[in-house]
């Protein structure tokens, strides 16, 4: 299967081997995981549980979504623009420049198209009308970050990738040209040409706490990170997935202060808690990086953990305000300039009200556990 991707051999390995983040055969986490995070008594969930298990897991009808063709065709005001199209998928206007983070327009999180966990949100824009991006950043190699027909499209095009140690021998075998994909590690920096307005861009691979793989056998063989885009006058935080880690602070102090940060708050059980934020780890997160406006990612278009569709907004509007979190929760598609948003307004409340269930898909599981890695994501 194409979608598994391929894995990094030769000159690219050499790379990857000389990491410090290498540990002989994969690469590891090097921050002790956090007290607290994983519940010692929680069992992984089966993988009948994580297809089927839980309730209100997916919205009972469509979310509201905004097309953001016409205002994308304005400049915006404040210079920086964020445009959230689902889960960990935003377009950033910053400064001159388009970015387009972890791009997935796929029907399904997963190498099959006839199995696994399902888009139950369609992205507000198809992927062909998109304008023209300067570049598109993939943090990790998960299913619902590196998507194969997302990127074989893209790859028609001309815009540059950058991407954590390894994950280009995914980009190079699906058709993006070698030359077009930066790889960096940890604290390693690319710079994107200047602009028509004269200005550069950088962007910086940052640690972030979680794992690799998209087959049974390359579990951590490419890196996994968070990414800090720069410019001239403004910075923007993008946390891929993570669990909790005081590395945070570390950001801070070498690439911060952060104008916009995006984290991510879905996708939480209690058995991988080291590897996943949720609402509450995202608020203690945000202030180990010094604050700064707050769009939460990764949830609202695929369900992947047992919580309700809509918790990690719930918990995000209840405990947000009283930590003085400035939140920008816009709908689906809707270009918010952080610097304007002043108020969260709960649209997500009206999607279930008066509506009946969805009836949940049956899944074919045992395709999946002889393709992927477990837990997925």
């Amino acid at each position: 299967m194409r979608s598994l991707g391929k894995n990094p051999q030769g000159a690219r390995l050499e790379r990857i081997k000389a990491s410090p983040l290498w540990a002989g055969e994969r690469f590891r986490n090097v921050h002790p995981v956090m007290p607290g995070l994983r519940d010692p008594t929680a069992s992984m969930p089966t993988l009948g549980e994580f297809l089927c298990g839980g309730e209100r897991r997916v919205p009972r009808g469509p979310l509201p979504s905004m097309n953001p063709l016409e205002a994308w065709r304005r400049p915006p005001a404040s210079g920086l623009r964020a445009t959230w199209l689902g889960h960990s998928t935003v377009l950033i206007e910053i400064d001159g420049f388009r970015v387009l983070t972890d791009p997935v327009w796929g029907r399904r999180a997963s190498p099959s198209s006839l199995a696994g966990p399902k888009r139950f949100q369609p992205v507000p824009v198809p992927l062909r009308a998109m304008p023209p991006v300067d570049l598109v950043i993939v943090s990790h190699d998960h299913y619902d970050h590196l998507d194969y027909p997302t990127i074989r499209q893209i790859a028609k095009s001309d815009v540059p990738f950058v991407t954590s140690l390894g994950v280009g021998a995914h980009l190079e075998y699906w058709g993006v040209r070698p030359e077009r994909i930066v790889e960096l590690d940890w604290w390693e920096s690319y710079e994107l040409p200047r602009s028509l307005q004269g200005a550069g861009l950088s962007v910086t691979a940052a640690p972030s706490q979680h794992f690799s793989g998209r087959g049974l056998h390359n579990r951590n063989s490419t890196l996994w990170s968070s990414l800090v885009i720069r410019s001239a006058r403004r910075a923007v935080f993008f946390s891929g997935d993570t669990g909790l880690t005081t590395e945070y602070q570390a950001i801070r102090e070498r690439l911060g202060p952060f104008d916009f940060v995006m984290l991510e708050v879905g996708g939480l059980h209690p058995s991988w808690g080291d590897m996943h934020l949720g609402p509450e780890n995202a608020l203690r997160a945000l202030a180990l990086l010094g604050a700064g406006a707050f769009l939460p990612i990764h949830w609202g278009t695929f369900s992947l953990a047992m919580h309700a569709w809509d918790q990690p907004a719930e918990v995000l509007l209840e405990s947000g305000p009283k930590k003085g979190v400035r939140l920008v929760m816009p709908r689906l598609g809707e270009p918010v300039e952080p610097a304007h948003v002043d108020r969260v307004e709960p649209w997500w409340r009206a999607v279930d009200a008066g509506l009946r269930p969805r009836e949940p898909e049956t899944q074919a599981a045992a395709t999946l556990t002889k393709a992927v890695p477990w837990p997925m994501d």
